[in-house]
């Protein structure tokens, strides 16, 4: 078993620790309050996308707080070779379900340049969703590069590698429960 928040090697990176599964979790608490609060009394079930691989742990987390009817939907999506984004967005597997017609609200683990939610929300709009709204767990300011309109954003953090809590570089790291930060 590994200590938490030690030091992690994965690939040829070290990650130090950098946000803990308690701040995670509170910072979650606060945006289902007010997802909650918005979809107070909705009649028919929402449609919740889930952005794979990352977003399944923080959309576990949210599925859990969220008081109101839905119905999972998921979709791959890729932008990132390495450390950094391509700004080339890839759907390596479609949605998994219709939206036509529907209440969507996407669950993203973390959006920084924002080409990926402009291609999703653009998708969805395309496929007849009645209305798209976007959640995310992260938000890096200072790496978007796009005018996307984000409904929720749990934590903002600065502009640097992550991983953890569904995070990955190149494909591990994602089943740490906090998150850690490259060591430069």
């Amino acid at each position: 078993m590994r200590a938490e928040m030690d030091t992690i090697k994965i690939h040829d990176k070290t990650f130090r620790p950098y946000i803990s599964y308690g701040e995670l979790s509170a910072a979650i608490d606060r945006t289902a309050e007010k997802i909650n609060a918005d979809y107070k009394g909705t009649k028919e079930p929402v449609i919740f996308i889930c952005v794979l691989n990352g977003a399944m742990m923080f959309m576990s987390e949210m599925m859990k707080r969220l008081n109101f009817e839905c119905e999972l939907v998921s979709i791959k999506m890729t932008s990132y070779s390495g450390t950094e984004t391509t700004g080339d967005v890839k759907v390596p597997m479609g949605l998994t379900g219709s939206v036509k017609g529907r209440r969507v609200i996407v669950f993203e683990d973390i959006v920084d340049s924002g080409y990926t939610m402009v291609a999703l929300k653009k998708l969805l709009e395309e496929q007849g969703a009645s209305d798209v709204r976007i959640c995310t767990m992260l938000l890096k300011p200072a790496a978007l590069r796009t005018d996307i309109k984000l409904d929720y954003v749990a934590m903002e953090i600065p502009n640097a590698f992550i991983v953890g809590f569904g995070l990955d570089y190149d494909e591990l790291g994602r089943n740490y429960k906090d998150i850690y930060v490259i060591e430069q």
